[in-house]
């Protein structure tokens, strides 16, 4: 399958042919510039995943951007933060049910041969700890790429349908760690109401060991479920798995896509305890903006960010209420920050003052402009009350 994606290489002979302006054949061009600026990098362990972001830059020129199949590549700064959310270890067995072009796997191999320095170890995890599922075959013949070059991880890929796929069986497989980013509203009628971002979470939770770690990243409306169907999905993760959290993400995280992402993290085969207080970060402050001609990019402030966010959320640091609540969920609840935040600062005696100030000038203003009688008025009415 990979094999034949890449035929139109042989199929083209003007790719063979001698460019005089190169002075060579434009395939043997661009495979030593592959070789001399790209290969080492990516053989090197990097997190990058180096393929996803050439092939991001160029279905923006191929006339569809891949959208209408819900395709959204996951930026690299979250598929690392992915990792740490997941507390990835060298001995976890990660599944990725959607693995588009492999970032989040790439980001998990990163994270455990870091870890390690034996080399059988090393070979181990890339051989036996990574598996992916991809519908796409195009993203599939990608993600294999990826692991070729990256080194024999690519036997564990697989091109199918993980909704058909049975939840049993995979839970057999004893996936300690399942990440995803599953495809963006494809569940918006009866016909295909099967497909909606709960649903592969759903499946995703069932499909993993008892106790997995899941993260996900999902549209902001995937937490606030309104149908009736999405409530009822909402109901059976909290009556059979955990919520740990959701982190409402930055606006521009998958940017001129014009998604308001989130990341909701889970446990597996868990039943959500009625008291446990589940965590809602609203980490929009990534240190991240939008550059212009460039995109999304990182500002100085970003890994401070991020350790800030990663010690309120595994080691409890203190952070008001306008960045993390922490709070007791239902299924009716929207699972957002913005639903269970709450101001819990008290007003100071200057907050005080300035309202008396704000008040006074505007009352002095309508007196001079004529209009003293809607201040009589709010008196009367006050005594009519009382009386």
């Amino acid at each position: 399958m990979v094999i034949n994606k890449f035929r139109f290489i042989v199929d083209k002979p003007n790719l063979s042919e001698i460019d005089v302006r190169l002075g060579k054949s434009p395939l043997r061009y661009y495979a030593e510039y592959l070789h001399s600026q790209i290969l080492t990098a990516i053989c090197n362990n990097s997190p990058e995943d180096v393929l996803g972001r050439f092939y991001g830059e160029f279905i923006k020129y191929s006339g569809g951007d891949g959208q209408t199949l819900g395709i959204v590549l996951t930026p690299k700064h979250i598929t690392e933060l992915f990792v740490k959310l997941a507390e990835i270890k060298p001995s976890d067995k990660v599944l990725d049910p959607c693995c588009g072009t492999g970032g989040f796997l790439i980001a998990a191999m990163h994270e455990m041969l870091s870890s390690v320095s034996n080399e059988e170890e090393k070979a181990y995890i890339k051989r036996n700890n990574l598996h992916g599922i991809e519908l796409n075959d195009k993203m599939f013949a990608i993600a294999t790429t990826n692991m070729v070059v990256r080194g024999d991880g690519q036997s564990k890929l697989i091109c199918k349908d993980f909704l058909k796929r049975d939840a049993e069986l995979l839970r057999q497989n004893n996936y300690t760690v399942g990440l995803m980013n599953p495809p963006y509203s494809q569940g918006k009628n009866k016909t295909n109401a099967h497909l909606t971002e709960l649903k592969f979470i759903c499946h995703l939770l069932d499909s993993l060991a008892d106790g997995g770690r899941c993260v996900v990243i999902v549209p902001q409306s995937t937490m606030v479920g309104k149908t009736k169907e999405d409530k009822a999905d909402k109901q059976y993760i909290l009556a059979n798995h955990t919520l740990e959290g959701v982190i409402t993400l930055n606006t521009s995280t998958f940017y001129n896509v014009g998604t308001n992402p989130v990341i909701a993290v889970f446990t597996a085969h868990q039943p959500h305890p009625a008291d446990k207080l589940s965590k809602f970060v609203d980490f929009k402050n990534d240190g991240y903006e939008v550059f212009a001609h460039i995109g999304l990019m990182p500002t100085p402030k970003a890994e401070e960010l991020r350790k800030h966010l990663l010690d309120c959320w595994f080691q409890g640091k203190s952070a008001p209420n306008s960045f993390i609540v922490r709070s007791t969920v239902e299924a009716d609840d929207e699972w957002l920050h913005s639903f269970y935040y709450f101001n819990d600062e008290i007003p100071t005696a200057a907050d005080f003052e300035k309202t008396m100030a704000d008040y006074l000038t505007f009352e002095f203003n309508m007196l001079t402009h004529g209009r003293g009688y809607l201040f009589e008025e709010a008196i009367v009415g006050k005594e009519v009350c009382n009386g």
